[in-house]
């Protein structure tokens, strides 16, 4: 159950940021309510999920979920470069991160 909200914590990370983008756009209540709800939901969760798995390993999943969404969120929706470095990047982070949970 540990794993599954360290999981939804990193998704709702990356509904954190998505509001950073949306409140730049346009600073709506709905814009900062997805801001704050969506990191708000991340924290929550990972403070849960740290009740159980150690504290370096589930940050290191959380900011790996959260960086490589956010990344991929970017170049689908926002139009960023889809470079074949980044990519290469962001697969090393997914790499680590899957790592780190076959160890832990």
């Amino acid at each position: 159950m540990a794993w599954l909200a360290l999981v939804l914590a990193g998704v709702c990370e990356i509904i954190g940021v998505s509001g950073i983008n949306k409140v730049n756009q346009s600073k709506s209540f709905t814009s900062y309510l997805i801001l704050f709800g969506g990191f708000m939901f991340s924290l929550m969760l990972l403070s849960y999920a740290m009740k159980t798995i150690s504290m370096g390993t589930a940050y290191a999943i959380w900011t790996g979920i959260g960086t490589v969404g956010s990344a991929l969120l970017g170049m689908l929706v926002y139009g960023e470069s889809k470079d074949w470095r980044r990519i290469m990047f962001i697969a090393m982070v997914l790499v680590a991160a899957i790592g780190l949970k076959l160890i832990a």
